[in-house]
Order: structure tokens, then sequence, then C-alpha cells
């Protein structure tokens, strides 16, 4: 890696959670332990994830004109991330918002305002970096245009890209043909299994998915194809090795949301810095299990000390 920087094509979301008993059923009004505003989004929090691991990182993270881009700069600042990253466009910036449960368990809604207006010139504009990178990661708070850009400039150069298509939509061939590892999550997998043709139902369980959607899926481009499983770890799969099968870490949960996000960075800078696939795989589940043992997710996202202490203690 040498130095080298993680380059995300991010998304910025001013985020807005809320710790409940119980997920509100319709119609109904309920009280809240607490509330959490912070700036957030997929983009912005896997580059958090990868700077503090050491990584150096670079990007796009695209912001409004609107009150709510003033979220950003003092963001990145206190991420230790370059101000370079912010693109500033028209229209409203970013905005979520998600309840916890008393179990860990998580729903959340995006707008994804100006992430949506990021496009394949802003890509291309930063060309250079893109070839300088030791890693191109995206995830699916953007469009399809500037991914397939940036996922084909990478490719042009040998460098490889991480797409985590969350929140879910279809994959379009071409992107995933420009995919070298690919991270899905228990409900991703069901939607690319209808799409695949395959049985949704059976798309979730390791052995299944080692044999079948998890094959079907590297014929497509990926070299590398991971099923997260939530507190059940993960399972990797790749054309030229038995599948690796990594158990979750036992912590106490209180709130799962961005443990997918330390997941995915934290198995692209691992896998960027040379760490075999079964170290990287279970550094990226110590990451996500870390980031549930507090609430919001900013300053959730663990530190590579408590990541290294977990995963190898």
């Amino acid at each position: 890696m040498a130095g080298q920087p993680i380059f995300v094509l991010g998304s910025f979301v001013v985020a807005c959670s809320a710790k409940v008993a119980r997920f509100p059923r319709p119609g109904e009004s309920i009280a809240a332990e607490t509330v959490t505003i912070e700036p957030g989004g997929k983009g912005l929090n896997q580059a958090i994830m990868a700077r503090r691991l050491g990584a150096a990182v670079d990007g796009l993270l695209a912001v409004g004109d609107d009150l709510a881009a003033a979220f950003a700069p003092p963001a990145l600042e206190r991420a230790g991330l370059p101000q370079s990253m912010l693109v500033r466009l028209a229209g409203n910036t970013g905005s979520g918002i998600g309840f916890t449960d008393e179990s860990g368990e998580t729903c959340l809604a995006v707008a994804s305002g100006a992430n949506l207006a990021l496009s394949a010139e802003h890509v291309r504009q930063r060309a250079a970096a893109i070839a300088g990178a030791a890693l191109v990661t995206a995830q699916f708070e953007i469009g399809d245009a500037p991914i397939e850009a940036a996922f084909a400039l990478a490719g042009q150069v040998g460098i490889p890209t991480l797409l985590n298509p969350s929140p879910y939509r279809a994959i379009p061939a071409t992107i995933l043909a420009l995919t070298s590892i690919l991270i899905i999550n228990e409900t991703e997998a069901r939607g690319l299994a209808a799409t695949l043709g395959h049985e949704p139902g059976g798309a979730t369980e390791a052995e299944r998915f080692a044999r079948e959607l998890g094959p079907a899926l590297l014929e497509r481009g990926p070299k590398l194809v991971v099923l997260t499983r939530g507190a059940a770890g993960a399972v990797a799969v790749t054309a030229d090795a038995p599948a690796v099968v990594q158990a979750g870490f036992v912590v106490e949960a209180i709130d799962s949301l961005g443990a997918g996000d330390a997941f995915a960075a934290t198995l692209g800078v691992g896998i960027a810095m040379g760490l075999s696939l079964p170290e990287a795989l279970r550094d990226a589940a110590a990451a996500g299990a870390l980031t549930t043992t507090r609430n919001g997710v900013f300053d959730a996202l663990p530190m590579a000390e408590a990541i290294a202490a977990m995963s190898r203690g």
C-alpha cells in the first residue's frame, strides 16, 4: 500500500437516529430513549473507518447548498479527512432517519439528495487520484454513472475495486464486471439471488451461498464475494480456494447502525495492505462487532488498536 490512499466514492448524509424500546407501529408515536443527529452516510462512514485504520483517504463526497451542508467541513476535519473530498452541488444535502430497538436491530430510510447528483464527470476530474489509489470503493447512496466511471478508470491501471451495493438496487452487469470485491448483506443476497434466478430463501445460508450464489457472482466479474450475516459472521468465496467462514464476535450489541460500513472498509483496507483473506475477514468482523457496542456511528467506528485487540488478542 505504501502510502497510497483508499479512494472512496462517498455519500454524505446528515443522519438522525432514535433509540427505542421497539419499532413504532403504523400511526403510532412512541418515546425515544435517545436521539442522535450526526454526520453520516455510507461513504463518509467507510472513509472514517479507513482513516482510523491508518490508511490515507481520498475521494468524493457530495453536499448540497442548504444549511445541512455546514455539517460536512467540521466532520471531515474531525475525522482527519481532506476537505478536497467535498463536492458542492445545488440541491439538498443527503439526509436519513433510523430507529434502533433494544436488541440493536435497525431500520432506516435515506434521502440521497445531492449524492445522486455526483456524476461521471466529477469522477473523471479526479482520474489522476484514482490512478494513484490502492483501492477504489463505492456504495449505492450514489448513482451508477460515477461508480462505473471510477471502476473503469481503476481497472485500466489494475487497481482493485470494492462495491457494497447498499441500499440495494439491481447491480448493472457493467458495474459488476468491473468490481473486484463485492460485499453484500443478507437482504442484498436475496435480491441478487432473485435477479440471477436462484432461490432467494436459501441465499443467506452460509454453505448454500458458498456453493451456489457466491460462484454465480464470481462468474460475472468479482474475484471475491463476501456475504455478511450480522452476528452470525461472514462467508467469503473466491474461485481458487475453499470458502472462508468467519464466525461473529460475541458482544453486547446496542446499535447496529454503521456495522456494515465498518466491516466493508476494514476488509478493503486489510486486503489493500496485503493481509491474507482470513486475517482481513477476521479484522472486518471485529470492526463490525465493535461498532455495535456504542450508539450512533461517527464515534462508534473503532480505532485500529481496538480491532487488533479483539481480532488477534
